[in-house]
């Protein structure tokens, strides 16, 4: 190989952002980690606290934008750290229910209170905040796009390679 490869500016953008998010999530981590959690459990007791309704292992990968699989496991780990429960749903036997615990109240408390690492967007002005704001809901919805395109259907033949 000769040299670098040479990228598009959207693929040097990809790269850019890719990297500020990974920087930011290893501070974040390292920051709740002080308080005894970590990204995704704080995503589970956040999603908790804001529904509205009951919630299940399944709409909580919706809202987090994850595989079920994924969710059932961190879901399962934080009712052995007494974080939430889980209780069959008496209707729909084969639903089950997640809920915050005491201890899950208590952390969803330590997790506000840990707030270095948000912070950082002190550093931007307002109007840096609106356009960021702006582009990131922009980029979500054309994420979301993406995905319905690229996930295959269920239903459809299997593909083979």
């Amino acid at each position: 190989m000769n040299g670098p490869v040479g990228l598009a500016e959207n693929q040097k953008s990809w790269m850019q952002l890719g990297t500020t998010v990974a920087v930011l999530e290893r501070a974040r981590n390292l920051e709740l980690a002080q308080v005894g959690l970590n990204m995704p459990q704080t995503e589970v007791l956040y999603c908790l606290s804001i529904s509205k309704e009951p919630m299940t292992p399944m709409k909580l990968s919706r809202m987090m934008h994850k595989q079920p699989h994924t969710v059932s496991a961190l879901v399962h780990r934080m009712e052995r750290q007494g974080l939430l429960t889980t209780k069959r749903d008496l209707k729909r036997k084969n639903w089950v229910r997640v809920s915050l615990t005491k201890r899950g109240e208590e952390a969803l408390k330590r997790w506000a209170s840990a707030n270095m690492v948000p912070d950082i967007f002190s550093s931007l002005s307002r109007k840096e905040t609106d356009a960021l704001s702006a582009i990131t809901k922009k980029l979500h919805n054309r994420g979301l796009e993406l995905l319905r395109q690229m996930k295959p259907d269920p239903y459809a033949e299997p593909l083979f390679w």
